[in-house]
Protein backbone atom coordinates (compact mmCIF):
# COMPACT_ATOMS: atom_id res chain seq x y z
CA UNK A 1 0.00 0.00 0.00
CA UNK A 2 1.06 3.33 -0.69
CA UNK A 3 1.55 6.04 2.06
CA UNK A 4 -0.97 8.74 1.55
CA UNK A 5 0.87 12.08 -0.38
CA UNK A 6 1.71 14.85 1.81
CA UNK A 7 -1.43 16.92 0.98
CA UNK A 8 -3.72 14.48 1.58
CA UNK A 9 -2.43 13.55 4.89
CA UNK A 10 -1.85 17.43 5.87
CA UNK A 11 -6.18 18.19 4.99
CA UNK A 12 -6.75 15.39 7.03
CA UNK A 13 -4.67 16.25 10.04
CA UNK A 14 -6.67 19.95 9.41
CA UNK A 15 -9.89 18.60 9.74
CA UNK A 16 -9.00 16.16 12.54
CA UNK A 17 -7.75 19.74 13.85
CA UNK A 18 -10.39 21.49 13.63
CA UNK A 19 -12.96 18.83 15.19
CA UNK A 20 -10.83 18.27 18.47
CA UNK A 21 -11.88 22.11 18.47
CA UNK A 22 -15.54 21.70 18.15
CA UNK A 23 -15.35 18.55 20.51
CA UNK A 24 -13.64 20.82 23.56
CA UNK A 25 -16.63 23.33 23.72
CA UNK A 26 -19.32 22.42 26.31
CA UNK A 27 -21.54 20.40 25.94
CA UNK A 28 -24.15 22.92 26.29
CA UNK A 29 -23.24 24.57 23.03
CA UNK A 30 -24.79 21.88 21.18
CA UNK A 31 -28.39 22.46 22.41
CA UNK A 32 -30.79 24.79 21.08
CA UNK A 33 -30.64 28.58 21.74
CA UNK A 34 -32.63 29.50 24.93
CA UNK A 35 -35.04 32.53 25.13
CA UNK A 36 -31.46 34.39 26.83
CA UNK A 37 -29.32 32.65 23.88
CA UNK A 38 -31.80 34.73 21.21
CA UNK A 39 -31.98 38.26 23.54
CA UNK A 40 -28.66 37.79 23.04
CA UNK A 41 -28.00 37.08 19.63
CA UNK A 42 -30.85 39.75 18.55
CA UNK A 43 -28.86 42.74 20.01
CA UNK A 44 -27.13 45.17 18.36
CA UNK A 45 -23.57 45.69 18.50
CA UNK A 46 -23.93 48.68 20.13
CA UNK A 47 -26.38 47.14 22.87
CA UNK A 48 -24.29 44.56 23.06
CA UNK A 49 -21.36 46.54 23.85
CA UNK A 50 -23.23 48.80 26.24
CA UNK A 51 -24.36 45.80 27.76
CA UNK A 52 -20.94 44.39 28.42
CA UNK A 53 -19.29 47.03 29.79
CA UNK A 54 -22.15 47.96 32.33
CA UNK A 55 -21.61 44.51 33.39
CA UNK A 56 -25.42 43.19 32.74
CA UNK A 57 -24.12 40.83 30.14
CA UNK A 58 -21.53 38.57 30.88
CA UNK A 59 -18.82 37.03 28.31
CA UNK A 60 -19.65 33.32 28.92
CA UNK A 61 -23.33 34.52 28.23
CA UNK A 62 -22.32 35.76 24.84
CA UNK A 63 -20.19 33.29 24.13
CA UNK A 64 -22.93 30.33 25.04
CA UNK A 65 -25.08 32.04 22.82
CA UNK A 66 -22.76 32.58 19.88
CA UNK A 67 -21.18 29.47 20.49
CA UNK A 68 -24.72 27.37 19.92
CA UNK A 69 -24.63 28.99 16.85
CA UNK A 70 -21.06 28.46 15.49
CA UNK A 71 -22.01 24.23 15.94
CA UNK A 72 -24.98 24.33 14.07
CA UNK A 73 -23.69 26.21 11.38
CA UNK A 74 -20.95 24.10 11.16
CA UNK A 75 -23.11 20.96 10.83
CA UNK A 76 -25.18 22.92 8.05
CA UNK A 77 -22.80 24.23 6.06
CA UNK A 78 -19.31 23.78 6.83
CA UNK A 79 -18.00 27.01 6.89
CA UNK A 80 -14.97 27.05 10.03
CA UNK A 81 -11.79 26.78 9.19
CA UNK A 82 -10.30 27.04 13.42
CA UNK A 83 -12.00 27.50 16.35
CA UNK A 84 -11.18 29.50 18.98
CA UNK A 85 -14.29 29.56 21.44
CA UNK A 86 -12.18 27.36 24.36
CA UNK A 87 -9.31 29.70 24.46
CA UNK A 88 -11.86 32.88 24.67
CA UNK A 89 -13.50 30.96 27.80
CA UNK A 90 -10.42 30.25 29.54
CA UNK A 91 -8.57 33.51 28.89
CA UNK A 92 -11.58 36.49 29.31
CA UNK A 93 -13.94 34.48 31.33
CA UNK A 94 -15.48 37.32 33.05
CA UNK A 95 -15.14 40.04 30.86
CA UNK A 96 -11.93 41.50 31.94
CA UNK A 97 -9.72 44.02 30.68
CA UNK A 98 -7.13 42.30 27.51
CA UNK A 99 -3.78 42.29 27.80
CA UNK A 100 -3.49 44.66 25.72
CA UNK A 101 -5.36 47.34 27.19
CA UNK A 102 -3.27 46.58 30.35
CA UNK A 103 -0.31 48.04 28.26
CA UNK A 104 1.43 51.40 27.71
CA UNK A 105 -0.38 54.57 26.29
CA UNK A 106 0.34 53.82 22.71
CA UNK A 107 -3.18 52.22 22.37
CA UNK A 108 -5.28 53.70 25.35
CA UNK A 109 -7.91 51.72 26.84
CA UNK A 110 -10.92 52.12 24.65
CA UNK A 111 -12.91 49.11 24.69
CA UNK A 112 -14.97 49.95 22.07
CA UNK A 113 -16.17 47.16 20.55
CA UNK A 114 -15.89 44.98 24.24
CA UNK A 115 -17.69 41.58 24.48
CA UNK A 116 -18.29 42.08 19.78
CA UNK A 117 -17.35 38.53 18.77
CA UNK A 118 -15.94 38.90 15.32
CA UNK A 119 -14.99 35.97 12.59
CA UNK A 120 -11.73 35.95 10.40
CA UNK A 121 -10.96 34.45 7.11
CA UNK A 122 -8.60 32.29 7.17
CA UNK A 123 -5.76 34.67 5.32
CA UNK A 124 -6.04 36.67 8.48
CA UNK A 125 -2.99 35.96 10.92
CA UNK A 126 -4.20 35.22 14.35
CA UNK A 127 -1.11 34.40 16.61
CA UNK A 128 -0.38 30.60 17.31
CA UNK A 129 -3.19 29.42 14.34
CA UNK A 130 -2.64 28.45 10.98
CA UNK A 131 -3.35 31.19 8.28
CA UNK A 132 -4.22 28.42 5.31
CA UNK A 133 -5.66 30.56 2.60
CA UNK A 134 -7.12 26.90 2.12
CA UNK A 135 -3.83 25.52 0.83
CA UNK A 136 -2.87 22.42 2.10
CA UNK A 137 0.97 23.26 2.41
CA UNK A 138 0.33 25.96 5.22
CA UNK A 139 -0.88 23.60 7.13
CA UNK A 140 0.79 23.64 10.55
CA UNK A 141 2.65 26.40 10.44
CA UNK A 142 1.41 28.88 12.62
CA UNK A 143 1.46 32.94 12.72
CA UNK A 144 3.94 34.13 14.71
CA UNK A 145 1.97 37.38 15.35
CA UNK A 146 -1.46 39.01 14.69
CA UNK A 147 -2.63 41.21 11.93
CA UNK A 148 -3.09 44.44 12.85
CA UNK A 149 -6.74 44.17 12.34
CA UNK A 150 -6.66 41.82 15.43
CA UNK A 151 -4.48 43.47 17.44
CA UNK A 152 -6.92 46.25 16.97
CA UNK A 153 -9.72 44.59 17.69
CA UNK A 154 -8.45 43.01 21.10
CA UNK A 155 -7.38 45.80 21.92
CA UNK A 156 -11.16 47.63 21.76
CA UNK A 157 -12.25 44.45 23.90
CA UNK A 158 -13.42 42.40 20.68
CA UNK A 159 -13.24 38.75 20.78
CA UNK A 160 -12.08 36.33 17.60
CA UNK A 161 -13.72 33.21 18.23
CA UNK A 162 -13.27 31.53 15.04
CA UNK A 163 -11.54 31.83 11.65
CA UNK A 164 -13.91 31.20 8.90
CA UNK A 165 -13.09 29.02 4.94
CA UNK A 166 -11.76 29.89 1.71
CA UNK A 167 -10.69 28.28 -1.52
CA UNK A 168 -7.45 27.93 -2.39
CA UNK A 169 -5.85 31.17 -2.66
CA UNK A 170 -8.81 33.35 -1.97
CA UNK A 171 -9.48 33.18 -5.86
CA UNK A 172 -13.47 31.45 -7.12
CA UNK A 173 -16.59 31.53 -7.21
CA UNK A 174 -17.03 28.84 -4.68
CA UNK A 175 -15.73 28.31 -1.19
CA UNK A 176 -14.25 24.71 -1.63
CA UNK A 177 -10.79 23.17 -0.39
CA UNK A 178 -9.39 19.98 -0.23
CA UNK A 179 -8.23 21.31 3.52
CA UNK A 180 -11.89 22.12 4.86
CA UNK A 181 -14.29 20.85 2.02
CA UNK A 182 -17.32 22.56 0.54
CA UNK A 183 -19.31 25.01 2.39
CA UNK A 184 -22.67 25.74 1.40
CA UNK A 185 -25.36 28.19 1.73
CA UNK A 186 -27.53 28.02 4.90
CA UNK A 187 -30.59 29.00 2.50
CA UNK A 188 -30.07 26.21 0.07
CA UNK A 189 -26.99 23.62 0.56
CA UNK A 190 -27.17 22.53 -3.07
CA UNK A 191 -25.82 26.40 -3.42
CA UNK A 192 -22.59 27.96 -2.77
CA UNK A 193 -22.43 30.15 0.05
CA UNK A 194 -20.08 32.39 -3.08
CA UNK A 195 -16.42 33.33 -2.17
CA UNK A 196 -13.74 33.86 -1.32
CA UNK A 197 -15.36 35.08 2.22
CA UNK A 198 -17.81 32.22 2.04
CA UNK A 199 -17.72 30.68 4.96
CA UNK A 200 -17.88 34.39 7.05
CA UNK A 201 -21.01 34.92 4.98
CA UNK A 202 -22.77 31.32 5.85
CA UNK A 203 -21.30 31.96 9.69
CA UNK A 204 -22.75 35.30 9.63
CA UNK A 205 -26.23 34.57 7.97
CA UNK A 206 -26.47 31.68 10.34
CA UNK A 207 -26.07 34.22 13.79
CA UNK A 208 -22.87 32.45 14.51
CA UNK A 209 -20.79 36.30 14.55
CA UNK A 210 -21.62 39.55 15.12
CA UNK A 211 -19.21 40.84 12.13
CA UNK A 212 -16.95 38.83 10.03
CA UNK A 213 -13.39 40.23 8.45
CA UNK A 214 -12.89 39.60 4.67
CA UNK A 215 -11.00 40.47 2.02
CA UNK A 216 -12.10 41.45 -1.30
CA UNK A 217 -10.22 41.49 -4.89
CA UNK A 218 -12.90 41.46 -7.21
CA UNK A 219 -15.94 40.53 -5.27
CA UNK A 220 -14.59 38.83 -2.20
CA UNK A 221 -16.97 40.31 0.49
CA UNK A 222 -19.51 41.26 -1.59
CA UNK A 223 -20.41 38.35 -3.80
CA UNK A 224 -21.24 35.92 -0.79
CA UNK A 225 -23.21 38.92 0.94
CA UNK A 226 -25.35 38.72 -2.17
CA UNK A 227 -25.52 34.98 -1.84
CA UNK A 228 -26.16 34.53 1.60
CA UNK A 229 -28.27 37.71 2.49
CA UNK A 230 -26.42 39.89 4.57
CA UNK A 231 -24.28 43.34 4.03
CA UNK A 232 -20.64 43.89 2.90
CA UNK A 233 -19.11 46.80 1.59
CA UNK A 234 -15.47 46.94 0.68
CA UNK A 235 -13.25 49.92 1.21
CA UNK A 236 -10.93 51.66 -1.08
CA UNK A 237 -7.60 50.65 -0.20
CA UNK A 238 -5.64 52.48 2.97
CA UNK A 239 -8.76 52.75 4.79
CA UNK A 240 -9.01 49.63 6.87
CA UNK A 241 -6.26 48.09 8.40
CA UNK A 242 -4.79 45.39 6.45
CA UNK A 243 -1.34 44.64 7.45
CA UNK A 244 -0.89 40.65 8.25
CA UNK A 245 -3.42 39.73 6.08
CA UNK A 246 -2.32 37.66 3.22
CA UNK A 247 -3.23 38.35 -0.44
CA UNK A 248 -4.51 35.87 -3.23
CA UNK A 249 -1.76 37.50 -5.58
CA UNK A 250 1.39 38.02 -3.36
CA UNK A 251 3.23 41.91 -4.62
CA UNK A 252 0.05 42.49 -6.44
CA UNK A 253 -0.84 46.34 -6.08
CA UNK A 254 -2.23 46.90 -9.20
CA UNK A 255 -5.44 45.94 -8.35
CA UNK A 256 -5.51 46.12 -4.58
CA UNK A 257 -7.13 43.70 -2.06
CA UNK A 258 -9.44 45.18 0.27
CA UNK A 259 -9.65 43.99 3.82
CA UNK A 260 -13.19 44.97 4.75
CA UNK A 261 -16.00 43.72 7.30
CA UNK A 262 -19.10 42.02 6.77
CA UNK A 263 -22.07 41.80 9.59
CA UNK A 264 -26.09 40.53 9.41
CA UNK A 265 -27.56 44.23 10.14
CA UNK A 266 -26.42 47.28 8.41
CA UNK A 267 -26.42 49.28 11.37
CA UNK A 268 -23.67 46.94 13.01
CA UNK A 269 -21.84 47.23 10.31
CA UNK A 270 -21.75 51.11 10.10
CA UNK A 271 -20.95 50.91 13.80
CA UNK A 272 -18.32 49.14 13.35
CA UNK A 273 -16.58 51.03 11.14
CA UNK A 274 -16.89 53.80 12.88
CA UNK A 275 -15.42 52.33 15.97
CA UNK A 276 -12.18 50.23 14.01
CA UNK A 277 -11.59 54.09 12.71
CA UNK A 278 -12.14 55.64 16.02
CA UNK A 279 -9.25 53.21 17.24
CA UNK A 280 -6.61 55.14 15.07
CA UNK A 281 -6.33 51.83 12.77
CA UNK A 282 -2.50 53.75 11.24
CA UNK A 283 -1.14 53.51 14.62
CA UNK A 284 -1.32 49.78 13.96
CA UNK A 285 -0.93 49.07 10.03
CA UNK A 286 1.50 52.32 8.75
CA UNK A 287 -0.47 51.29 5.44
CA UNK A 288 -3.48 52.51 6.64
CA UNK A 289 -4.57 56.99 6.13
CA UNK A 290 -5.00 58.64 8.84
CA UNK A 291 -8.09 59.69 7.97
CA UNK A 292 -10.70 60.28 10.88
CA UNK A 293 -14.62 58.93 10.61
CA UNK A 294 -16.94 61.29 9.57
CA UNK A 295 -20.36 61.99 10.27
CA UNK A 296 -22.38 62.18 7.27
CA UNK A 297 -26.51 62.57 7.37
CA UNK A 298 -27.56 62.44 3.88
CA UNK A 299 -30.98 60.39 4.89
CA UNK A 300 -33.16 64.09 4.63
CA UNK A 301 -31.22 64.76 1.13
CA UNK A 302 -32.80 64.52 -2.52
CA UNK A 303 -29.95 61.98 -4.32
CA UNK A 304 -29.31 61.31 -7.98
CA UNK A 305 -28.80 57.93 -8.34
CA UNK A 306 -27.24 56.65 -11.98
CA UNK A 307 -28.03 52.59 -12.49
CA UNK A 308 -25.88 50.13 -14.73
CA UNK A 309 -28.24 48.06 -15.83
CA UNK A 310 -25.76 45.49 -17.72
CA UNK A 311 -22.52 45.24 -17.37
CA UNK A 312 -22.28 43.85 -21.46
CA UNK A 313 -20.78 40.94 -20.17
CA UNK A 314 -23.51 38.73 -18.71
CA UNK A 315 -26.89 40.50 -18.21
CA UNK A 316 -28.89 40.18 -15.41
CA UNK A 317 -31.05 37.30 -14.66
CA UNK A 318 -34.50 38.37 -13.94
CA UNK A 319 -33.96 38.09 -9.91
CA UNK A 320 -31.41 40.04 -10.50
CA UNK A 321 -32.91 42.55 -12.36
CA UNK A 322 -35.93 43.06 -10.66
CA UNK A 323 -33.77 43.94 -7.29
CA UNK A 324 -32.97 47.04 -8.97
CA UNK A 325 -36.14 47.53 -10.83
CA UNK A 326 -37.15 47.46 -7.02
CA UNK A 327 -34.77 49.98 -5.80
CA UNK A 328 -35.03 52.28 -8.76
CA UNK A 329 -39.07 52.08 -7.86
CA UNK A 330 -38.55 52.73 -3.87
CA UNK A 331 -35.93 55.35 -4.41
CA UNK A 332 -37.98 57.61 -7.11
CA UNK A 333 -41.51 57.16 -4.71
CA UNK A 334 -39.03 58.85 -2.37
CA UNK A 335 -38.10 61.55 -4.61
CA UNK A 336 -34.83 60.67 -5.81
CA UNK A 337 -33.94 61.03 -8.81
CA UNK A 338 -32.86 57.78 -10.77
CA UNK A 339 -31.29 57.63 -14.19
CA UNK A 340 -29.62 55.36 -16.22
CA UNK A 341 -25.85 55.19 -16.22
CA UNK A 342 -23.26 54.41 -18.87
CA UNK A 343 -19.86 54.57 -17.81
CA UNK A 344 -16.70 53.78 -19.70
CA UNK A 345 -16.83 49.79 -21.13
CA UNK A 346 -16.93 47.45 -18.14
CA UNK A 347 -15.08 45.02 -20.47
CA UNK A 348 -12.78 47.04 -20.58
CA UNK A 349 -11.82 47.72 -17.03
CA UNK A 350 -12.31 44.14 -16.41
CA UNK A 351 -9.63 43.43 -18.73
CA UNK A 352 -7.26 45.58 -17.55
CA UNK A 353 -7.73 44.42 -14.26
CA UNK A 354 -7.74 40.77 -15.09
CA UNK A 355 -4.36 41.37 -17.31
CA UNK A 356 -2.33 42.81 -13.77
CA UNK A 357 -3.67 40.70 -11.92
CA UNK A 358 -2.21 37.63 -13.32
CA UNK A 359 0.64 39.87 -15.46
CA UNK A 360 2.91 36.75 -13.88
CA UNK A 361 0.72 34.38 -15.34
CA UNK A 362 -0.55 33.11 -12.00
CA UNK A 363 2.91 32.25 -10.39
CA UNK A 364 2.30 33.18 -7.09
CA UNK A 365 -1.06 31.83 -6.93
CA UNK A 366 -0.41 28.41 -8.15
CA UNK A 367 3.20 28.01 -6.35
CA UNK A 368 1.77 26.98 -3.04
CA UNK A 369 -0.68 24.48 -4.50
CA UNK A 370 0.30 20.64 -4.31
CA UNK A 371 0.78 18.43 -7.21
CA UNK A 372 -2.72 16.65 -5.94
CA UNK A 373 -4.50 19.33 -4.58
CA UNK A 374 -7.93 20.31 -6.63
CA UNK A 375 -8.35 23.89 -7.35
CA UNK A 376 -12.39 26.04 -8.03
CA UNK A 377 -13.47 24.58 -11.50
CA UNK A 378 -13.15 28.59 -12.72
CA UNK A 379 -9.09 28.56 -11.37
CA UNK A 380 -8.63 25.28 -13.06
CA UNK A 381 -9.40 26.64 -16.17
CA UNK A 382 -7.74 30.07 -16.07
CA UNK A 383 -4.34 27.94 -15.20
CA UNK A 384 -4.95 26.10 -18.13
CA UNK A 385 -5.57 29.16 -20.03
CA UNK A 386 -2.50 30.67 -18.62
CA UNK A 387 -0.16 27.82 -19.10
CA UNK A 388 -0.53 28.01 -23.21
CA UNK A 389 1.87 28.98 -25.65
CA UNK A 390 0.88 32.82 -26.61
CA UNK A 391 0.66 31.49 -30.35
CA UNK A 392 -2.02 28.77 -29.51
CA UNK A 393 -3.93 31.35 -27.34
CA UNK A 394 -4.31 33.91 -30.73
CA UNK A 395 -5.04 31.03 -33.00
CA UNK A 396 -7.78 30.21 -29.99
CA UNK A 397 -8.80 34.06 -29.92
CA UNK A 398 -9.03 33.97 -33.97
CA UNK A 399 -11.18 30.78 -33.99
CA UNK A 400 -13.76 32.24 -31.60
CA UNK A 401 -13.70 35.45 -33.51
CA UNK A 402 -14.77 34.12 -36.90
CA UNK A 403 -16.63 30.96 -35.86
CA UNK A 404 -18.75 32.99 -32.86
CA UNK A 405 -17.69 36.41 -32.94
CA UNK A 406 -17.58 36.27 -29.07
CA UNK A 407 -14.90 39.13 -29.06
CA UNK A 408 -15.46 39.16 -24.97
CA UNK A 409 -13.80 35.69 -24.83
CA UNK A 410 -11.61 36.03 -27.68
CA UNK A 411 -9.95 38.80 -26.16
CA UNK A 412 -9.52 37.93 -23.07
CA UNK A 413 -7.86 34.97 -24.30
CA UNK A 414 -5.33 36.48 -25.86
CA UNK A 415 -4.21 38.72 -23.36
CA UNK A 416 -3.48 36.91 -20.57
CA UNK A 417 -0.27 35.89 -20.77
CA UNK A 418 2.94 36.85 -18.61
CA UNK A 419 3.79 40.30 -18.83
CA UNK A 420 7.15 41.94 -19.93
CA UNK A 421 8.09 45.30 -17.64
CA UNK A 422 7.05 47.21 -20.03
CA UNK A 423 3.68 46.02 -20.87
CA UNK A 424 2.90 45.71 -17.76
CA UNK A 425 3.58 49.79 -17.29
CA UNK A 426 1.43 50.10 -20.11
CA UNK A 427 -1.15 48.49 -18.56
CA UNK A 428 -0.86 50.43 -15.38
CA UNK A 429 -1.47 53.76 -17.65
CA UNK A 430 -4.35 51.95 -19.33
CA UNK A 431 -5.80 51.64 -16.05
CA UNK A 432 -5.19 55.41 -14.43
CA UNK A 433 -6.74 56.47 -18.08
CA UNK A 434 -9.60 54.21 -17.63
CA UNK A 435 -10.35 55.39 -13.87
CA UNK A 436 -9.67 59.00 -15.15
CA UNK A 437 -12.76 58.42 -17.52
CA UNK A 438 -14.87 57.00 -14.65
CA UNK A 439 -14.51 60.28 -12.86
CA UNK A 440 -15.18 62.00 -15.61
CA UNK A 441 -18.34 60.35 -16.89
CA UNK A 442 -19.51 60.16 -13.13
CA UNK A 443 -18.96 63.94 -13.05
CA UNK A 444 -20.79 64.39 -16.02
CA UNK A 445 -24.16 63.37 -14.69
CA UNK A 446 -23.89 64.91 -11.44
CA UNK A 447 -24.12 61.43 -9.74
CA UNK A 448 -24.06 60.82 -6.01
CA UNK A 449 -23.75 57.22 -6.19
CA UNK A 450 -24.15 54.33 -8.52
CA UNK A 451 -26.32 51.19 -8.88
CA UNK A 452 -25.65 47.96 -9.96
CA UNK A 453 -26.40 44.16 -9.48
CA UNK A 454 -23.38 42.33 -7.12
CA UNK A 455 -23.05 39.79 -10.24
CA UNK A 456 -25.44 38.73 -12.68
CA UNK A 457 -26.45 35.59 -10.46
CA UNK A 458 -28.01 34.56 -7.32
CA UNK A 459 -26.12 32.17 -5.33
CA UNK A 460 -24.89 29.27 -8.19
CA UNK A 461 -26.07 25.41 -7.53
CA UNK A 462 -22.64 23.89 -6.32
CA UNK A 463 -19.96 22.64 -8.72
CA UNK A 464 -21.38 24.82 -11.40
CA UNK A 465 -18.40 27.47 -11.44
CA UNK A 466 -16.91 26.35 -14.19
CA UNK A 467 -20.09 26.96 -16.88
CA UNK A 468 -20.41 30.70 -14.76
CA UNK A 469 -17.03 31.36 -15.12
CA UNK A 470 -14.86 34.24 -13.57
CA UNK A 471 -15.71 36.91 -16.18
CA UNK A 472 -19.31 36.96 -14.67
CA UNK A 473 -17.79 38.93 -12.16
CA UNK A 474 -16.40 41.13 -14.07
CA UNK A 475 -19.14 44.35 -12.49
CA UNK A 476 -17.75 43.21 -9.38
CA UNK A 477 -14.20 43.66 -10.06
CA UNK A 478 -14.56 46.38 -11.54
CA UNK A 479 -14.88 48.78 -8.48
CA UNK A 480 -11.25 46.90 -7.60
CA UNK A 481 -9.89 48.57 -11.04
CA UNK A 482 -11.45 51.79 -10.06
CA UNK A 483 -10.73 51.62 -6.28
CA UNK A 484 -14.13 52.93 -5.97
CA UNK A 485 -16.47 51.77 -2.05
CA UNK A 486 -18.96 49.32 -2.78
CA UNK A 487 -21.57 47.87 -0.60
CA UNK A 488 -24.13 45.37 -0.67
CA UNK A 489 -27.09 45.26 0.53
CA UNK A 490 -29.93 42.09 0.53
CA UNK A 491 -33.27 43.32 -1.24
CA UNK A 492 -35.52 40.31 -1.75
CA UNK A 493 -35.59 36.38 -2.69
CA UNK A 494 -36.14 34.44 -5.75
CA UNK A 495 -39.48 33.90 -7.14
CA UNK A 496 -39.56 30.01 -8.53
CA UNK A 497 -42.56 31.55 -10.23
CA UNK A 498 -41.93 35.22 -11.28
CA UNK A 499 -38.38 34.97 -12.20
CA UNK A 500 -38.53 32.19 -14.21
CA UNK A 501 -36.88 32.46 -17.53
CA UNK A 502 -39.50 31.87 -20.54
CA UNK A 503 -40.08 28.97 -21.73
CA UNK A 504 -39.33 29.48 -25.15
CA UNK A 505 -36.25 31.52 -23.79
CA UNK A 506 -33.53 29.24 -25.38
CA UNK A 507 -35.10 29.60 -28.64
CA UNK A 508 -35.49 33.39 -28.25
CA UNK A 509 -33.09 36.08 -30.60
CA UNK A 510 -32.14 37.47 -27.29
CA UNK A 511 -30.40 34.23 -25.83
CA UNK A 512 -29.04 33.60 -29.38
CA UNK A 513 -27.22 37.45 -29.50
CA UNK A 514 -25.79 36.02 -26.45
CA UNK A 515 -22.17 35.68 -25.62
CA UNK A 516 -20.69 32.55 -24.98
CA UNK A 517 -19.99 33.57 -21.74
CA UNK A 518 -23.58 35.03 -20.85
CA UNK A 519 -25.39 31.53 -22.26
CA UNK A 520 -23.06 29.57 -19.79
CA UNK A 521 -24.00 31.62 -16.59
CA UNK A 522 -27.11 31.49 -17.59
CA UNK A 523 -27.49 27.86 -18.08
CA UNK A 524 -27.41 27.35 -14.68
CA UNK A 525 -29.90 29.57 -13.51
CA UNK A 526 -33.21 28.09 -12.49
CA UNK A 527 -35.20 29.66 -10.84
CA UNK A 528 -37.59 27.19 -9.58
CA UNK A 529 -34.70 24.99 -8.42
CA UNK A 530 -33.51 28.89 -6.07
CA UNK A 531 -36.68 30.00 -4.81
CA UNK A 532 -36.02 31.17 -1.23
CA UNK A 533 -31.88 32.36 -2.29
CA UNK A 534 -31.25 36.02 -1.39
CA UNK A 535 -30.72 38.95 -4.07
CA UNK A 536 -29.25 41.71 -3.02
CA UNK A 537 -28.05 44.95 -4.92
CA UNK A 538 -24.72 47.05 -4.90
CA UNK A 539 -24.46 50.74 -3.95
CA UNK A 540 -20.87 52.30 -5.12
CA UNK A 541 -19.50 55.66 -4.33
CA UNK A 542 -16.57 56.77 -5.08
CA UNK A 543 -12.74 56.66 -3.17
CA UNK A 544 -13.05 56.87 0.57
CA UNK A 545 -16.54 57.72 0.93
CA UNK A 546 -17.30 54.56 3.14
CA UNK A 547 -19.17 56.92 5.18
CA UNK A 548 -21.68 58.28 2.54
CA UNK A 549 -22.03 54.10 0.98
CA UNK A 550 -22.91 52.75 4.57
CA UNK A 551 -25.35 56.09 4.61
CA UNK A 552 -27.02 55.64 0.84
CA UNK A 553 -26.93 51.56 1.74
CA UNK A 554 -29.61 52.96 4.49
CA UNK A 555 -31.51 55.36 2.43
CA UNK A 556 -32.30 52.10 -0.20
CA UNK A 557 -33.44 49.99 2.76
CA UNK A 558 -35.28 52.99 4.31
CA UNK A 559 -37.04 53.00 0.89
CA UNK A 560 -38.09 49.64 0.22
CA UNK A 561 -39.13 49.47 3.69
CA UNK A 562 -41.41 52.48 3.12
CA UNK A 563 -42.50 50.39 -0.46
CA UNK A 564 -43.67 47.60 1.76
CA UNK A 565 -40.48 45.32 0.71
CA UNK A 566 -38.50 45.68 3.45
CA UNK A 567 -35.88 42.37 3.30
CA UNK A 568 -36.85 40.00 6.07
CA UNK A 569 -33.76 37.51 6.77
CA UNK A 570 -34.55 33.97 7.41
CA UNK A 571 -33.99 33.37 10.88
CA UNK A 572 -31.20 29.90 11.36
Amino acid sequence: MFAPSLHRRDCAAKQQERQRQLDALPTSFSEGCTEQDNEILDLSLRELVHRHEAGTLSTPAILQAYGKKVVSAQKATNCLAAVMLQESMISNPSGSPTRSEQKSSTHPPARMLSGVLVSVKDCIDVEGYDTTMGYSSKVNKPASSSAAIVRLLQDAGAIIHVKTTTPPGLLGLETSSDVFGRTSNPYNANFVSGASTGGGAALLASRGSLIEIGTDIGGSVRWPAHCCGIYGMRSSIGRFPSLGTLPPLPGQEFVGTSCSPMARRLDDLEEFWKRVVDMNPWNYDHTCVPLPWRQVDIQHTILRWGIIWDDGIVPPTPACRRALEWVSDALTRQGHEVVNFTPPPITEGFSIGLQLCFSDAGAGYFKPLRRDEKLDPVMSGSRSLLGMPLFVKRLLAMLTRSLTGDEVWASLTESLHTKTAAEERALVVARDEYRERWHDAWEAEGLDFVLTMPHPLPAIPKGAAEKVTLISAAVGMICNVVDYVAGVLPVTFVNGESDALPKDFQTSDVYKRMSAVSKGAYSVYDAEAMHGLPVGVQVIGRRFEEERVLQAMKVVEHSLEQSGRKFTPRVF
